[in-house]
């Protein structure tokens, strides 16, 4: 099945300023515009975060950015994203899982539906768990 060719939402190390923004995004998208992901909490991994859905938790969001490939790079894009989050579709073995969902522009012009790497549902348990939760959602001020 191809995917369909969505923006994506980006939250931890793709961010600007983070160790692959500019490894795998610099020169490769058209926009990159502040954005939120609703109905998640983030949490801190080894080095990076996981975001893990929460539908009606209240005030659960995360912070990032909403990613336009130019439409050149973007096939190859995607590859290097599902490599870089090790997401092979299907496996049970994925940290991560790559979901359209809907994010919200910051600056409040009209939402849109992105690929967004979350975490799979065995990570997420035991984030849920015992993990440690990012205050206010957003990698940037985890410091």
């Amino acid at each position: 099945m191809i995917a369909p060719e969505l923006p994506f939402f980006v939250y931890g190390t793709l961010r600007p300023g983070e160790a692959n923004h500019d490894l795998l995004l610099r020169g490769r998208t058209l926009r990159e515009e502040p954005a939120r992901l609703t109905g998640a909490l983030l949490y801190d991994g080894p080095g990076y975060p996981y975001a893990v859905e929460a539908p009606g938790a209240a005030g659960a969001a995360v912070s990032g950015e909403l990613v336009t490939a130019r439409p050149e790079e973007y096939a190859r894009l995607l590859a290097d994203l599902d490599r870089l989050e090790e997401y092979r579709p299907g496996d049970p073995r994925n940290l991560y899982e790559r979901v359209a969902r809907e994010v919200v522009r910051v600056d409040g012009s009209a939402p849109a539906r992105a690929w967004v790497y979350v975490a799979a549902p065995a990570v997420a348990a035991a984030l849920r768990a015992r993990g440690k939760p990012i205050e206010g959602g957003d990698w940037l001020t985890r410091r």
